[in-house]
């Protein structure tokens, strides 16, 4: 579950341009997530179509950005079988810290695929 090198030149640009702008929300909403117990393991669907993935936290119309920004938990990967139930013990040892880290689920067209990004320090 490492950034993919493909992923990264592809993406990086265009998900980093846009992290700039959500990356307070995307945070904060990380934080929630965690302080209201329902996971430890936040993670942020990246789409640029609707996704059934998670709850609609940002529109890519809303702030004249690429992506749409769902927000999810790993509860939800393993019940729609994105992680398989074998896999979350990997899943876990991998995830990074999630008060300096953005876990991003990248979904476009035929390709899906993790993707840690470090929060901006203050």
């Amino acid at each position: 579950m490492n950034n993919d090198p493909e992923l990264n030149g592809k993406y990086l640009g265009s998900i980093t341009k846009d992290f700039v702008v959500v990356s307070d929300t995307l945070k904060e909403a990380a934080y929630q997530i965690k302080k209201r117990g329902f996971s430890d393991y936040p993670i942020f669907p990246v789409s640029k179509i609707d996704l059934p993935i998670g709850q609609l936290l940002i529109a890519k119309e809303e702030l004249a950005i690429n992506w749409n920004y769902n927000a999810a938990y790993l509860d939800e990967f393993v019940q729609r079988e994105i992680v398989s139930e074998d896999k979350v013990e990997d899943f876990k040892a991998n995830y990074k810290n999630p008060d300096e880290f953005c876990c991003l689920f990248i979904v476009d067209d035929n390709f899906t695929n993790f993707m840690f990004i470090p929060y901006p320090e203050d």
